[in-house]
């Protein structure tokens, strides 16, 4: 009798094998060590590898894991679940729904789950133009001002809660206040800090007007606040930090606070560099045992990694050459 198990087995197996090799050539470490990491993945987080929409790819899944890791076995980490990015995937899927790109996974409870999250949008500056369409991300930088994203290992850190001004919340003014989560970098990340790198809900305030409201804590000291419409651009692009739906942003940050843990974005500038060499190349950027979402690759053309060292000089004559400009004065809204 023939068991029903074998094309289950032999399909696993030969998923295992793919993600392997896919893992080995991208890993940039050892052979033998990145095979042995891939072969004890457990098998029903197996079934969410891949370059399909929902899975995670290899590469991306391997730097994560290894980076976990290493900081719970430094005793830095204590949390059971850890988060991923791949940025080189569309923010958008094919039902025309946010694009899941954004992954946490917690392997003690089996649990996977992809959601969506934002790239960053750069600039389009007179010496250089280095910003993003709204579906895939083509530049990637750690400058300071770039508004891009940067790949590389991060640690979630405190969150910090601010004021934004008031909107229309059933029929009523109410007081709107967005969770900031910061991250700290590590390699070419360390500047997170200094770039107010972090994840955060894609929702913000747009100001429309001021409304004298004396009581509220907020007040300035004309004692006005200011109002506006609450947007939600959850799959959009972020001003270079990491951003997700408000659903998502709050299970994300009831499991890391007070509780961090690692996240891992991709691609990394030896990624960038090597995808865009391969393309400059006219070389196949899979065969050459390389990664990049395939669909955004063929947006973009070829990816650019903007050093800071490069990116902060242009920025910094930029900001110089701007005009002086008075301080924001919103006008009084029509009804009180």
């Amino acid at each position: 009798m023939i068991s029903r198990e074998k094309p289950t087995l032999l399909l696993n197996s030969l998923r295992l094998f793919m993600a392997i090799l896919l893992g080995v050539a991208l890993s940039g470490s050892h052979p033998t060590r990145a095979a042995a990491q891939a072969s004890d993945t457990p098998a029903w987080l197996q079934d969410h590898v891949g370059v399909a929409e929902g899975q995670i790819a290899p590469v991306v899944l391997a730097r994560a894991r290894a980076l976990y890791r290493h900081k719970t076995g430094l005793g830095a980490i204590r949390n059971p679940c850890y988060m991923a990015m791949d940025a080189t995937r569309p923010s958008t899927a094919r039902d025309g729904t946010p694009g899941g790109r954004f992954y946490i996974i917690c392997e003690a409870r089996k649990s996977f789950r992809a959601v969506s999250s934002g790239h960053g949008n750069g600039r389009n500056l007179p010496r250089a133009d280095f910003s993003n369409g709204r579906q895939c991300a083509k530049h990637f930088s750690n400058a300071e001002g770039s508004k891009l994203t940067a790949g590389g290992s991060y640690v979630t850190a405190e969150t910090r809660t601010s004021f934004k001004g008031y909107f229309q919340d059933a029929g009523r003014r109410s007081p709107f206040y967005r969770t900031f989560l910061l991250f700290d970098g590590e390699g070419e990340t360390d500047n997170a800090r200094e770039r107010a790198i972090g994840g955060h809900p894609a929702v913000f305030l747009k100001w429309q007007c001021r409304f004298r409201n004396p009581e509220s804590p907020h007040a300035d000291a004309e004692g006005y606040v200011p109002y506006g419409d609450l947007v939600n651009y959850t799959g959009g692009r972020s001003n270079g930090c990491t951003t997700w739906s408000p659903s998502a942003s709050d299970e994300i940050l009831a499991l890391v606070e007070g509780n961090p843990t690692t996240l891992y974005i991709y691609p990394e500038s030896r990624d960038i560099d090597a995808v865009s060499d391969a393309v400059k190349a006219g070389k196949s950027v899979s065969r050459a045992g390389l990664y990049w979402d395939m669909a955004c690759l063929e947006a973009i053309g070829s990816p650019r990694f903007w050093p800071k060292s490069t990116l902060r000089p242009i920025i910094d004559e930029w900001r110089r050459s701007l005009p002086a400009q008075p301080p924001l004065q919103l006008p009084i809204c029509d009804r009180g």
